[in-house]
């Protein structure tokens, strides 16, 4: 599948700014299924400085600076992106999830023990047993590991209810989970909570879903702007599997990965700060247009 995505950012500040740094994580990543041929990032005012590097999970990052008074601060973002359909996987064929946190937790040097670094808590997502008894439902002893990993996505997805208004930001992931409602950053923090508190990897997934699916295919939830969803860890055969407890499905050609970390700090589209702003607004538009045949 082809998309062309336009993911547009606008700052407009209440006082004129004079200096700002900001750094974006806007290009989608390359990965075995999914391809960016064209990207380009246009700031306006043209910043004085910018530089391009991956961050430490392989994130494509621009840094950039801004000198000079201005009061509006736009950044838009346009990508080309081919994305190939996952292979699908028998859950009850893969690993038990105790086999893949033990081998987490090893003391020699391999893709699992590297992956064991997501197993811990992060600036966002605490771990903790309020997490670990919810998700013991769906981890019963030997459960192969997908097969518990779908389960949890689907209980979140059907004990969650999908509510703008009821967080924002700052919540923390246990009101969220005390409140059972909030958008898909919530979601996934409460999956990968849950995860972690059982000593499984899990890592914060950000990019965009399709809007405009085939006829005949139910739109998305959270489909209109930055869609955020979760990786789990399912041993080194396996890899990294993507889960969407928004949604209750494994992304496929309908998701796009942009970036990927620990929780949302990690891979914010744009972060930084401005001197002399004031009061700022922020307004953000993302298209995802799907080429068809």
């Amino acid at each position: 599948m082809r998309y062309n995505i336009i993911h547009r950012t606008t700052y407009t500040y209440e006082s004129p700014v004079t200096v700002c740094h900001y750094t974006a994580r806007l290009e989608p990543r390359a990965l075995p299924f999914q391809e960016c041929p064209w990207h380009e990032l246009t700031i306006k005012p043209e910043p004085v400085r910018r530089a391009e590097r991956a961050d430490y999970f392989g994130n494509a990052c621009v840094y950039f600076e801004i000198e000079g008074s201005h009061q509006k601060l736009e950044v838009i973002a346009r990508s080309l992106i081919e994305v190939e359909p996952s292979q699908p996987i028998d859950p009850s064929k893969t690993p038990s999830w105790e086999s893949i946190r033990d081998a987490c937790r090893g003391d020699r040097f391999s893709a699992s023990s590297m992956a064991g670094e997501l197993a811990f808590a992060s600036t966002l997502i605490p771990t903790g047993s309020v997490f670990a008894d919810y998700a013991r439902a769906s981890f019963p002893a030997k459960r192969p590991i997908l097969e518990a990993v779908c389960d949890l996505n689907r209980r979140i997805n059907e004990d969650f209810l999908f509510d703008p208004t009821a967080t924002d930001f700052a919540t923390p992931v246990e009101e969220v989970l005390k409140k059972k409602r909030g958008v898909c950053q919530d979601f996934a923090q409460v999956m990968i909570a849950c995860l972690r508190s059982l000593g499984i990897p899990a890592r914060y997934v950000s990019g965009y879903l399709e809007t405009l699916p085939p006829p005949g295919q139910v739109k998305l939830v959270g489909a209109d702007a930055s869609h955020a969803w979760v990786s789990a860890f399912c041993g080194e055969a396996i890899g990294w599997m993507d889960a969407d407890p928004t949604n209750n499905i494994l992304p496929s050609d309908r998701h796009v990965t942009v970036a990927w970390g620990r929780d949302f700090s990690d891979v914010s589209p744009l972060r930084g700060v401005s001197i002399g702003a004031g009061e700022q607004s922020l307004q953000v538009a993302v298209d995802v247009l799907p080429e068809r045949e």
